[in-house]
């Protein structure tokens, strides 16, 4: 039934989108949007290793992507090469290598464009299942590493001077970006999982004043952009999840042009070279720039 895929559509896209606010406003302000790339592009060797290996791609998806995110944590200690020359390396590496191995198999028959682009209106019953299980657990992980992780995203060596455990508390982020690729290929496709991360918290940035105003009103605008895609996709017949990509630019370029209001700039606990904002407590008795 015509409502009932529409339905399911729907509701795999807002459960994506609830989890991509609040990670997404961790990589807007740690400015990490490379290391989404990386990711997403390594997703494409997940779904081959999954089929290979008798796995859901999902589930290869995730098992690949923290793969790569602990090698490049591992990378990192070793400080020999530059730290956007190592997600180069990761991100094109596994592009190349998934590619190869989806032609090296002969019984292995992946429809690439779905994967590429994601096909929201295909998604199945125990896809939203899925999605709305692993996004409930990566909420509930987030708002557990909530007050560190804003730590160690203010201000990482004052953070460590006050007893944080930066290295785990970064490695785990990376695996809840990971979680968050592995549920939203899906719906936007491997090629754009990581404007569904960023583009809802950049267009949520001028309107909120604290961070975590900003991630709830990411989530709300990533929501308001799957709708307003869907109905996009089904009035003109464009792809579904390109269209909700091209909903939230729209958002973002509205947003953009708000212009804020005395006093209230836009959340920015992440770099030193931001623009100032007033001192704001995270919670770990660290104060922001």
């Amino acid at each position: 039934m015509a409502d009932e895929f529409l339905l399911r559509g729907l509701l795999a896209g807002l459960g994506v989108a609830m989890v991509a606010g609040p990670l997404g406003s961790f990589v807007v302000w740690r400015r990490m949007a490379y290391f989404g790339d990386t990711l997403a592009h390594a997703a494409l060797l997940g779904v081959t290793l999954g089929f290979v290996l008798g796995l859901s791609p999902m589930a290869g998806v995730l098992l690949v992507c923290a793969a790569v995110a602990g090698l490049l944590v591992a990378l990192q200690r070793g400080r020999k090469l530059a730290g956007d020359t190592l997600l180069g390396i990761l991100s094109h590496g596994a592009l190349a290598l998934g590619l190869v191995v989806a032609s090296l198999v002969e019984s292995l028959r992946v429809d690439l464009l779905a994967y590429l682009f994601g096909d929201l209106l295909a998604t199945t019953w125990a896809d939203v299942a899925g999605i709305w299980a692993g996004g409930a657990a990566v909420l509930v992980l987030l708002v557990r590493l909530w007050r560190p992780l804003l730590a160690i995203t203010v201000h990482e060596e004052l953070a460590r001077v006050e007893g944080v455990a930066v290295d785990r508390v970064g490695l785990a982020f990376m695996l809840l970006m990971a979680a968050a690729v592995a549920l939203a290929m899906k719906v936007v496709g491997i090629l754009l999982v990581t404007s569904l991360l960023i583009v809802p918290a950049a267009a949520a940035r001028p309107l909120a004043r604290t961070p975590e105003r900003m991630a709830v009103l990411a989530a709300l605008l990533g929501c308001g952009a799957v709708a307003l895609g869907l109905g996009g996709s089904l009035l003109s017949d464009a792809p579904a999840g390109p269209a909700v990509v091209v909903a939230a630019c729209l958002i973002f370029a509205v947003t953009a042009s708000v212009r804020r209001r005395p006093g209230g700039p836009a959340p920015s606990p992440g770099r030193r070279s931001d623009p100032p904002h007033p001192p704001a407590r995270c919670g770990c008795g660290v104060r922001g720039p």
